[in-house]
């Protein structure tokens, strides 16, 4: 097991409503350190860390998150804004809503939206499996394959529960093949990081994995 190869598939994560500046300089700097593939922030700190680091970090952030129940109209707008001010790398939230009204076809759509906005840069889309029966699991598979996303991820992180290995087989089994998975959510020790993406995860999503290589608890998402 090559550590150095693991953190390249990390997306370095602090989504807690409290990160301080302070807080994301870190693990900025940890991330440029350790090279991950990204740093995951809060979208109001997209542009310091582009003023200070320019492009030796990777910045990702989040659209509709958590809960993604925001109009397809404010998730476009917070993309458009995010890549503007610096962002490369885009994890939106599904409407889960639309999902348990079987309205699939609008999710499609919205994830086109999304797509279209960010353009050449890299949208992932989260489904949040912990809320999703098997078949909406599926449905969305093909529904973020017909949208042409980079991505299909998990979980958010703030949910009942994160990645498992099951999901995972079921994303492989039911994605195109221009789609790539990113688990998240519940990756507590190298030894998960390891099996994620010897089970085929192109990216982890986690705030732990610095933690876990310097021996200390993994705490949080």
């Amino acid at each position: 097991m090559d550590i150095s190869i693991l953190l390249k598939h990390v997306d370095h994560t602090l989504l807690k409503p409290t990160a301080t500046w302070e807080d994301i300089q870190k693990i900025c700097d940890e991330a440029i350190h350790y090279k991950t593939a990204s740093v995951c922030i809060p979208a109001c700190y997209i542009s310091r860390i582009k003023e200070k680091y320019g492009d030796s970090v990777n910045i990702c952030t989040v659209v509709g998150f958590p809960l993604g129940y925001s109009t397809t109209e404010a998730k476009v707008l917070e993309a458009k804004q995010a890549i503007e001010n610096g962002a490369n790398e885009i994890d939106m939230v599904i409407n889960i809503s639309d999902v348990k009204n079987g309205d699939y076809d609008k999710v499609t759509a919205e994830i086109k939206a999304l797509k279209q906005a960010v353009g050449d840069k890299i949208l992932k889309v989260i489904i949040e499996t912990c809320y999703l029966t098997e078949d909406e699991k599926i449905a969305m598979c093909k529904s973020v394959t017909e949208a042409n996303a980079d991505y299909i991820k998990t979980s958010t992180g703030f949910g009942t529960a994160g990645a498992t290995i099951e999901d995972i087989r079921l994303f492989k089994e039911h994605i195109g093949p221009n789609v790539k998975i990113k688990a998240a959510g519940g990756v507590k020790s190298i030894s998960d990081l390891d099996m994620f993406i010897s089970e085929g995860c192109d990216r982890i999503g986690t705030s732990s994995a610095i933690k876990l290589i310097q021996g200390k608890q993994a705490q949080g998402y």
